[in-house]
């Protein structure tokens, strides 16, 4: 299967990059300044059954999952802060490896899913770094900026926030499964943003396309 997308040079990477985390990050302050956290229990700010616009905030990675669930002798903040600094260095990588192939010319597909890659995780970064000294906390209330007594966490604690959730279809599973019998499950029940997105639609280019972007130079 041929797929072509535009060509990406240094300049076309850094608008896609500069957009994408331009959406993202706008997206972020208008939910941090209009909406409270999205409590259990209570109602989405949009419900349109296959969609839901909610507001979460992720302390951990992928799916909530903190690094101390994994490593438990860390202590919460002594997670987030290896994490903060783990992902520092993931996108000094990956910026470096999107600027090498876009000198190189290699693989435009290539330069496509890298370009997002990048994009995303530096929208997830920013809020990992700053969003704990700019904002106030949104438990029961809306978030201020740059609030009077600090913000909510230090710096390299802050929170990702998330938005976006498509609950297609949920069911109860039957009673005779082990671990889960009688328990209901929803279908793409995660909560995720804009720089998820760009992040999964990278990945999904590289899979999908691993034979065009690995196997030859466009």
């Amino acid at each position: 299967m041929k797929v072509r997308f535009s060509n990406i040079n240094l300049t076309t990477a850094i608008a896609i990059a500069f957009c994408l985390l331009l959406m993202d990050q706008a997206f972020k302050f208008f939910i941090k300044l209009n909406y409270p956290l999205s409590l259990y229990g209570n109602g989405a700010i949009i419900d349109w059954g296959f969609f839901k616009l909610l507001f979460v905030e992720n302390k951990g990675m992928a799916m909530g999952t903190k690094l101390n669930d994994i490593l438990p002798f860390f202590s919460d903040k002594m997670a987030k802060l290896v994490l903060t600094i783990f992902r520092m260095i993931a996108i000094v990588g990956i910026g470096y490896w999107l600027w090498d192939n876009v000198r190189k010319q290699s693989s435009n597909l290539f330069r496509w899913a890298l370009c997002l890659i990048f994009a995303g995780a530096l929208g997830n970064l920013i809020d990992s770094i700053f969003y704990g000294v700019i904002f106030s906390h949104s438990y029961g209330q809306v978030a201020t900026l740059f609030p009077e007594g600090g913000g909510y966490a230090p710096l390299f604690q802050g929170h990702v926030v998330d938005m976006l959730q498509f609950p297609l279809v949920s069911w109860n599973w039957p009673d005779w499964m082990p671990w889960v019998g009688g328990e209901p499950y929803t279908f793409f029940q995660y909560v995720f943003n804009i720089a998820d997105s760009a992040i999964s639609i990278g990945v999904g280019i590289l899979i999908v396309f691993n034979k065009s972007i690995f196997g030859k130079v466009e």
